[in-house]
């Protein structure tokens, strides 16, 4: 099994920036499709960002609007967010997910999920 432990979460003024890391554990990690999502209070979790096997395959949710970027190392096993941009509708905490099948936008697609990260974006 996948075991994901996010980091770098924190508080930040409106317009500055904030970089995830998810530290991914266990067998071939290489050859999973790792994912971005996140939920506010009373909120639904909602998708950010997914990454194939290798660079070429994202897709980001469109609320984005080119302002984050995923990204991954398979050498550390470790699975990144670069947030630019961040306005107080980015408040949420953010979750990493894995999936061995598929580019998935659903929560019910990942088969395994770290604990969460909190981001808040200060007005």
């Amino acid at each position: 099994q996948v075991h994901l432990v996010e980091s770098g979460g924190g508080l930040v003024q409106a317009g500055g920036s904030l970089r995830l890391s998810c530290a991914a554990s266990g067998p071939r990690f290489s050859v999973h499709i790792m994912a971005w999502f996140r939920q506010a209070p009373g909120k639904e979790r909602a998708f950010v960002a997914a990454i194939g096997t290798s660079d070429t395959g994202t897709e980001y949710g469109g609320f984005v609007k080119g302002r984050f970027a995923i990204s991954r190392d398979d050498a550390m096993q470790t699975v990144y967010l670069q947030m630019n941009n961040l306005s107080p509708e980015d408040t949420a905490v953010y979750y990493c997910a894995a999936r061995r099948q598929g580019l998935g936008t659903r929560v019910d697609e990942y088969d395994f999920w770290g604990q969460g990260t909190q981001v808040t974006v200060s007005s």
